[in-house]
C-alpha cells in the first residue's frame, strides 16, 4: 500500500531528527492553533513525542501520530544549514 510507505518515509525522516529543536504548529480544532518550540524526543512505531520548551517547572511532553503530519494537522519545522525545512513534506 502506498499509504503505509508514505507513513514509513515520514517516520524515517523524524527518526533522523531525534534530539533536534523543532517548531511545532498543530491544529487542535475549532480555530485553536498550538504553536510551540521543543525537542523531538523519541519516535515510536505509531507516534512521536516532543518535549516542549516552556518556562513552567514541570516538563511538558506532547505526542502526535505520523498520520497527523501526513494530513497537515501538525506541521514541524527544523532550522538547519539550508534554512528552515518543513518535516514530512515532499520536495
Amino acid at each position: 500500500m502506498a499509504g503505509k510507505e508514505v507513513l514509513a518515509t515520514i517516520r524515517e525522516d523524524l527518526e533522523s531528527r531525534v534530539g533536534q529543536k523543532v517548531r511545532l504548529r498543530a491544529n487542535r480544532g475549532r480555530k485553536k492553533i498550538l504553536e510551540r518550540t521543543g525537542i523531538l524526543e523519541k519516535t515510536y512505531p505509531n507516534i512521536f513525542v516532543i518535549r516542549l520548551e516552556e518556562q513552567k517547572s514541570p516538563e511538558r511532553r506532547i505526542s502526535f501520530s505520523y498520520t497527523d503530519v501526513l494530513t497537515n494537522t501538525v506541521e514541524l519545522m527544523v532550522e538547519g544549514e539550508s534554512g528552515i525545512k518543513k518535516l514530512g513534506a515532499k520536495h
